[in-house]
């Protein structure tokens, strides 16, 4: 296959690149910083990538930030920065993939533990990954030419531990079981589905 993982410098996406190019799919890794360059907050920045890349069979999308702060601190603007700088963009790219993908490809977009289990200074990020779960539910029974859409919920990285004890009690996922989150939705059958990791 022909994937396109947005964000992949980053951790999640960084992972998710070694595991599909290991499993001998053709990847072309895309973020601010890389040789296909994107800024997914802008829509005309995805257009010029999808312009770029052509057709592609996957597209994998690991982007996407939220203020961080107790509850009774949170702003409006604090709640608009989670959904403008994760929510949107992702649904962004999801839309603009539905016209450009191969028939029978599939989307994947990622949320995170926080739309299941709180945390302190959570909220913001709760709501950005909430309204992604939500979207992948519907979306994904509306899409059409057999495209699937599919979001990969991950909780605290393993190797993130400076950030362990803000996520109390949660379980820190290896490398490995985000890989195969990944290739579930992009390589499975599955439609409609928030794969938990």
């Amino acid at each position: 296959m022909r994937i396109l993982v947005i964000g992949a410098t980053g951790h999640i996406g960084s992972v998710v690149t070694a595991t599909l190019t290991s499993h001998g799919h053709e990847v072309l890794p895309a973020s601010r910083s890389s040789d296909l360059g994107v800024d997914i907050t802008d829509p005309a920045s995805i257009e010029a990538l999808f312009d770029t890349v052509g057709e592609v069979d996957a597209v994998v999308v690991a982007s996407g930030s939220a203020p961080f702060a107790h509850v009774t601190e949170l702003t409006r603007d604090d709640y608009l920065a989670a959904f403008t700088a994760k929510a949107l963009p992702q649904l962004d790219v999801a839309r603009i993939a539905l016209g450009r993908i191969r028939d029978g490809g599939s989307i994947t977009l990622t949320s995170g533990v926080l739309a299941r289990e709180p945390i302190a200074t959570g909220a913001a990020a709760a709501v950005a990954n909430g309204a992604l779960e939500s979207f992948v539910v519907t979306a994904a029974a509306e899409a059409p030419r057999g495209i699937r859409i599919n979001a990969v919920s991950p909780n605290v990285l393993e190797s993130s531990a400076d950030l362990h004890a803000l996520f109390a009690g949660q379980r820190p996922v290896p490398d490995v079981e985000i890989g195969r989150a990944y290739a579930l939705a992009v390589e499975g059958l599955v439609r409609g589905r928030v794969i938990t990791a």
